[in-house]
């Protein structure tokens, strides 16, 4: 009798849409670069598409929310910059009792269509700005011209270009500076050093002056007896007496 097959497991119904699952995971990925690709060509057509106008002077008192009110009536604004004053002129103006908030010295204003802003530029460029007389800056005029094939990625690259040359200037004038202290901090020490050694010898030469002056004290010299140092061989010769005195002694004991 032949043997029966095994029987096959159960399977889960979710089990055989494996390979389905992958396509659609392979192909939601695809969707998502088609978007994606798709989302920076219109961005990159949207920035072709902008232009920029460039403000060489800006009013005093005037932020960005004051130029976004008043030239968002000629057309729709994407992004404004403006350049902050040098702290220095912030702070003399400070002290001389002027105004006390941030000033602006240039700026950039970025619009959604290149024709306005060309249109803006060609019709405010030299006009007072106007608007309410009660204003800080009705009687100021506009500085600011299109710039022809300029786009926001340039102005950042240019930012971030003077933002690289200050900090090597200032690089420069930090060195500068700590070679100049160096070099003052040596030549006050060797102004000590001198006037140390010129105390000193005035100090000594007012020592001596007052001994050459004044009595001169007698040195005692004191003398210590000592005894005449043997010569070489002395303890190993034995005195002796001399032949004269010999005969004289003898000659007498015989006579």
């Amino acid at each position: 009798m032949a043997a029966e097959p095994d029987e096959e497991p159960e399977r889960h119904p979710m089990e055989d849409q494996g390979s389905f699952g992958d396509d659609a995971v392979k192909k939601g990925e695809g969707s998502k670069g088609r978007r994606k690709r798709k989302r920076s060509r219109e961005d990159e057509d949207a920035n072709e598409k902008r232009g920029v106008c460039y403000l060489s002077r800006v009013p005093p008192r005037m932020d960005p929310s004051h130029v976004r009110q008043i030239l968002s009536q000629y057309g729709e604004i994407q992004r404004i910059y403006l350049v902050p004053e040098d702290p220095t002129a912030q702070v003399q103006r400070k002290q001389s009792g002027g105004f006390r908030g941030k000033e602006f010295s240039e700026g950039w204003v970025e619009f959604a269509k290149k024709i306005v802003a060309k249109k803006v530029a060609r019709m405010l460029n030299g006009e007072q700005i106007g608007g309410k007389k009660r204003s800080a800056f009705y009687y100021d005029i506009w500085n600011i011209r299109y710039l022809s094939k300029f786009n926001w990625d340039d102005l950042i690259g240019e930012l971030a270009g003077k933002k690289r040359e200050r900090e090597e200037k200032l690089k420069l004038e930090i060195s500068a500076a700590k070679r100049e202290r160096d070099f003052y901090m040596s030549k006050v020490e060797q102004s000590r050093a001198l006037k140390f050694m010129r105390e000193r010898k005035e100090k000594k030469q007012r020592f001596e002056g007052q001994d050459s002056s004044g009595v001169q004290e007698t040195k005692v010299i004191r003398q210590h007896p000592q005894n005449r140092p043997v010569a070489d061989g002395g303890l190993q010769s034995k005195p002796r007496l001399s032949k004269d005195l010999l005969a004289g002694v003898f000659g007498r004991s015989s006579s």
